[in-house]
């Protein structure tokens, strides 16, 4: 089983290297906005399912009343990580998120998004004041906080790479030792475990965008 990605299209005479998880994101956008639309046009009632379930998911954290302020962010990075998961079962496809470079992507959007979002409902000077509290202990909470705010970063990129990257290993290896019959189950806790992982990385974002714009207590 080959991990790393590989180029999928060259151009200018192979100064521009196209990557096969770069094709398959795009082939995967196209299937959202062709899904989307054909939801809303045929079974509207099933979008409405989706955004409630995503709407009391972030309600959940950052309350009702302004859940959705946070809505099309968290949304759009829940149905993208959840494609981006699942396309990897479609012949001829990858998932983008096998891809250090993806996860560690929507990890970076997910830290600017909580200082973003902090920032937004505090004002920059109070989410600074709460970010550097207590200030007579600034020489040592300042460190502290670059180190969490790197570290989170980084857990998000390596749980969402590490476990979407395990398990296609173990189902790919699995998958060629039983019959033929005996594979879909397999397709289906990889659909399973993608779905999971899409979640996971949901909600310790909206966790991270919740204390973010919680009120300091001191």
């Amino acid at each position: 089983m080959n991990v790393a990605p590989h180029a999928a299209i060259t151009l200018f005479g192979g100064r521009l290297v196209i990557t096969n998880t770069v094709t398959s994101t795009w082939a995967m956008i196209a299937v959202i906005m062709g899904v989307s639309w054909y939801l809303y046009r045929r079974y509207p009632m099933a979008l409405e399912m989706l955004i409630d379930f995503l709407t009391d998911l972030v309600a959940d954290v950052v309350g009702a009343d302004t859940a959705h302020l946070y809505m099309p962010f968290l949304g759009a990075l829940a149905i993208f990580i959840a494609f981006a998961n699942l396309i990897g079962v479609v012949p001829g496809f990858v998932s983008p998120t096998r891809d250090v470079n993806t996860p560690a992507a929507l990890a970076i959007l997910v830290f600017f998004a909580v200082h973003y979002f902090g920032i937004n409902a505090k004002g920059w000077l109070q989410y600074l004041k709460d970010l550097a509290s207590p200030l007579y202990l600034l020489p040592l909470t300042l460190p502290l906080e670059l180190i969490g705010q790197f570290s989170r970063t980084l857990s998000l990129t390596l749980r969402l790479f590490g476990n979407v990257l395990s398990g296609e290993m173990v189902v790919a290896v699995i998958f060629s030792l039983v019959q033929p019959l005996l594979q879909l189950p397999l397709v289906g806790l990889s659909l399973f475990t993608g779905l999971l992982q899409a979640y996971i990385f949901t909600v310790l974002a909206v966790v991270y965008i919740g204390a973010g714009i919680a009120a300091s207590d001191s």
